[in-house]
């Protein structure tokens, strides 16, 4: 089931001026909010297209960051696909496993960029140089 694209229609970043003290928690959740059958005209063939939400949430309270937009794949069966999500408002598990696997992928990167100008923690863990004596100290 290859993706065939990505598109981001909304972004909405926010920072609030309260005083930061403590542990602050980042979570990320990713949500389909709608899912169609389109036809391809470069492809002459039907694939899916999803409306998404990807939210960063700063707790306690500091900020958030979301964005909004679609994401088109080709399916095995779209028919499938269609049918669980008219019922249940769910996807396949393997075709949920790699949208959402792209969506973390594409979503995290740019909020990462967006979290900085924001002066927030990047929403992942990113790797730090540290000096040897203070390596092998801590271990």
């Amino acid at each position: 089931m290859p993706i065939i694209g990505l598109n981001f229609t909304a972004v909405q970043a926010t920072r609030s001026n309260k005083p930061v003290s403590g542990e602050i928690k980042v979570n990320s959740t990713p949500t389909i909010t709608a899912v169609k059958e389109i036809t391809m005209r470069s492809l002459k063939d039907k694939a899916i297209t999803m409306e998404f939400e990807f939210a960063t949430d700063y707790q306690p309270d500091i900020g958030e960051i979301k964005l909004g937009g679609n994401i088109v794949f080709i399916a095995d069966n779209n028919k499938d696909v269609l049918d669980q999500w008219g019922k249940e408002k769910t996807l396949p598990e393997d075709v949920s496993v790699e949208i959402l696997n792209h969506l973390f992928r594409r979503c995290l990167v740019k909020i990462a960029t967006l979290a900085e100008d924001l002066q927030l923690p990047p929403p992942l863990d990113i790797p730090r140089v540290v000096k040897k004596a203070a390596a092998e100290k801590a271990r």
